[in-house]
């Protein structure tokens, strides 16, 4: 492995996630169209274009399910952001990995429909950058939420006008790609 700027996150990755069991990612082009594969950590420290996911959920008062990032997370650790969010596997259909990680970060799991794709790029913390095609799924879900604590350490419903509210008022307490979906795409995703 390359050495890397901040040495925490190289030994705290091989902690998690031995080199032979790491996720890789899906690089693809504006049109997503895949091109290869790469190294999860390796894409985000790259920059590559790659393809991914995020799922925001509901309740029937349309109320937006949020989760903060646990503070182990290789990057954005701390943040508050949408219910669940990842990459689908080589040959893993982009709508499975959505509920796979759904499930996986919170435990639970609801019909997801797809809304959108968004394609940005942005720099992170820990010399990590974003750069993805992300297809947006929602859902609707009533029912307990166990978060993983490995994933997210708190979870919470929000009327939207309190998120956009304290969106406005504190952005730096927010994902990067969550703050892009709310100020883009605000009257789709609260058309429900």
């Amino acid at each position: 492995m390359q050495s890397l700027d901040h040495p925490e996150i190289e030994h705290e990755l091989d902690e998690i996630v031995p080199e032979g069991r790491r996720e890789h990612l899906l690089l693809v082009d504006e049109d997503d169209c895949v091109l290869g594969v790469e190294e999860k950590f390796a894409a985000h420290r790259s920059g590559a274009l790659h393809r991914a996911f995020s799922v925001l959920v509901y309740d029937l008062q349309g109320r937006w399910l949020l989760q903060r990032r646990s503070l182990r997370k290789y990057h954005s650790g701390g943040l508050w952001t949408n219910a669940a969010c990842g990459h689908p596997r080589p040959n893993e259909a982009t709508e499975a990995a959505a509920s796979r990680r759904l499930f996986e970060e919170l435990r639970f799991a609801c019909p997801l429909s797809f809304v959108t794709k968004v394609h940005y790029r942005s720099a992170l913390d820990h010399g990590m950058t974003e750069h993805e095609l992300v297809s947006v799924f929602m859902g609707t879900y009533e029912g307990p939420i166990d978060p993983d604590p490995r994933e997210a350490d708190a979870v919470r419903w929000i009327k939207p006008a309190e998120l956009a509210a304290d969106m406005t008022d504190h952005p730096e307490r927010y994902t990067v790609w969550f703050r892009k979906y709310v100020t883009e795409l605000w009257s789709t995703l609260n058309a429900t």
